[in-house]
């Protein structure tokens, strides 16, 4: 993790910074936002990821259903009969 600081001038609504107040505690306010802003970007991190992959699996559909044909004999010629 990077030890380097860096201040930031924000703005929120009131309702959100009392909130914040609650439950982050007193000189604590910080600490909680970097925690919340590192979980927000992680599961945008995690959508976009979902979504390359789902665009990778449909790009090669295709090539995975041929593959699959391909060894569709041999997998099922070694699968003992019951």
């Amino acid at each position: 993790m990077n030890t380097g600081m860096v201040r930031l001038n924000i703005t929120l609504p009131l309702s959100i910074s009392k909130e914040l107040n609650q439950f982050s505690g007193p000189r604590k306010r910080s600490k909680f936002i970097a925690e919340a802003i590192t979980y927000r970007i992680n599961q945008l991190k995690k959508k976009k990821m979902e979504g390359l992959l789902a665009e990778g699996y449909k790009a090669t559909k295709d090539e995975t259903l041929e593959i699959a044909k391909a060894f569709e004999v041999i997998d099922l010629g070694t699968w003992d009969e019951y």
